[in-house]
């Protein structure tokens, strides 16, 4: 379902992208081409900052937000989702946040007020709250990363990771296309 917000913001979707019907986008989001949004997500852009403005929620081209998902913003902040990039399922991001180009983002895992490099793997059950992470980071199931967290301590993404986020993307792309078809026989 797409709404406008209380401010009268409305989202801007590309034709060429699927919204589950049970999905709610609300304000100002903008989902830009071949983008699965699927069911049960929450993508709303809807809290002013002090200033009285709105930044936008942006999903860029060929990425997913999967079941569950809820991509919010505290205070008008604003939120970048990546090309190319997975949100697993009942994942958690909040503004302000950057999810670069590439990423795959586990399984209820939560990022806050953070930006995640390009090409980088968040696994499951993890936080990532006021810490930046590099390009192809990887970040291992049910770890918690903030200020004063020693990256070092943690190796490059695993080449089968990255192998694994990109079967992710394109088995997404299927799901566009599918259920694009399906609506329009309905």
């Amino acid at each position: 379902m797409l709404r406008k917000n209380p401010s009268g913001d409305y989202p801007e979707v590309s034709s060429s992208s699927f919204i589950d019907p049970t999905a709610i986008v609300c304000g100002k989001v903008t989902i830009e081409e071949n983008v699965f949004v699927g069911p049960y997500a929450v993508i709303r852009a809807d809290e002013v900052n002090e200033e009285g403005e709105i930044l936008p929620i942006i999903i860029k081209k060929d990425s997913n937000i999967q079941d569950g998902v809820v991509i919010h913003s505290k205070g008008g902040a604003a939120v970048t989702i990546g090309e190319r990039t997975s949100i697993a399922h009942r994942a958690i991001i909040h503004g302000p946040c950057t999810v670069g180009d590439d990423v795959f983002i586990g399984f209820n895992t939560v990022i806050f007020r953070a930006h995640v490099g390009m090409n980088s793997v968040v696994r499951h059950n993890s936080v990532i709250d006021g810490l930046d992470l590099p390009e192809a980071f990887h970040v291992p199931p049910m770890t918690n990363i903030g200020p004063g967290f020693d990256l070092s301590t943690i190796s490059p993404v695993p080449p089968e990771y990255s192998s694994f986020s990109e079967s992710v993307v394109s088995a997404n792309h299927a799901l566009v296309e599918g259920y694009k078809k399906l609506g329009n026989e309905l």
